[in-house]
């Protein structure tokens, strides 16, 4: 069972965990070869941010995120790790030097046996901590390091960046190579206009606040209904975009789920990115968007078909 960390009243069978640090943020191949090599006979554990460090010191940029902190604990908990201590990246936190942080976190805070950071890693007020300075500071607390090596595809680094583009570009599969898994967006199913139930559509109507946006569209989608009677997995086809139809624009996910019968509303839903079927466009009446509607579920029928 995967354990939330809280800053205060630390659960003592946490301590003397052997954690990966970092962002992993999309928790791809690169990330998961940093866990893999925290494994061991200490429990599991993960050493993470939120907000990421990144928002906190620029919160005017776009959004960037390829997960949510749900999806990232959900993920984490699939590749068994026990432990996630979640730290609130807030001014004290963003304050502490490097020794700080080793002192008063690793070892007095969450008494970790091994720390596994990835070999650009850096810590500390102004980033002024690397992956080496890691390893000498930890060493004079007892704590083992180990620095993993960048990971690579064809030549090139894993990285959430390019997992990004990826997906700007309406490349799921690709994305997915990197992730080595599919890429999901996770949350409550929240009440919208409900205009996909008058058009013989109902859709699951999911945010998109604080994420990287995909290329707008839409998708074939495998969906997994996380909570409530009716969990369980499902195909479907998606609409990720500002529904140029209906002159709204603010970007969400529109989820219909073939075969299903039910009400979903604050249940919480992880759907994953298959194929790009088509980008948003605009119609001439109602009639030519069901029929649009029709080919794309047959469309995402046939796809999802073949992934047995």
């Amino acid at each position: 069972m995967l354990q939330h960390f809280q800053w205060h009243g630390l659960d003592p069978e946490a301590r003397g965990a052997s954690v990966a640090m970092g962002n992993f943020d999309g928790v791809h191949r690169g990330h998961q070869a940093v866990i893999d090599l925290a494994r061991g006979a200490a429990p599991l554990g993960i050493v993470t941010f939120e907000p990421h460090p990144r928002q906190y010191f620029a919160p005017h940029l776009p959004p960037f995120r390829l997960m949510n902190a749900e999806a990232r604990a959900n993920r984490l908990a699939r590749l068994g790790v026990e432990h996630l201590f979640q730290l609130p990246f807030d001014v004290t936190l963003a304050s502490l030097s490097p020794e700080g942080f080793v002192t008063q976190v690793l070892h007095d805070g969450l008494g970790i046996s091994h720390v596994v950071v990835g070999a650009d890693f850096c810590f500390g007020k102004g980033r002024k901590g690397t992956a080496t300075d890691l390893a000498t500071l930890c060493d004079d607390k007892g704590i083992r390091t180990t620095i993993a090596p960048l990971v690579t595809e064809a030549g090139a680094e894993i990285s959430s960046t390019q997992i990004r583009n990826h997906l700007a570009e309406g490349r799921p599969r690709d994305a997915a190579a990197m992730l080595g898994h599919w890429h999901r967006i996770e949350g409550e199913v929240l009440h919208g206009e409900k205009r996909g139930r008058e058009l013989g559509y109902p859709t699951a109507n999911m945010s998109l606040e604080g994420l990287h946006l995909p290329r707008f569209g839409v998708y074939a989608v495998l969906v997994d209904i996380l909570t409530g009677p009716q969990q369980g997995h499902y195909h479907g086809a998606a609409s990720l975009g500002v529904r140029p139809m209906f002159g709204e624009n603010r970007p969400n996910l529109e989820t219909f789920l073939f075969d299903f019968k039910g009400d979903l509303y604050g249940q919480h839903l992880s759907v994953a990115l298959i194929d790009f079927l088509r980008p948003e466009m605009k119609f001439d009446g109602l009639p030519a968007l069901i029929a649009q509607m029709d080919a794309d579920c047959a469309s995402a029928r046939s796809i999802l078909s073949a992934l047995g």
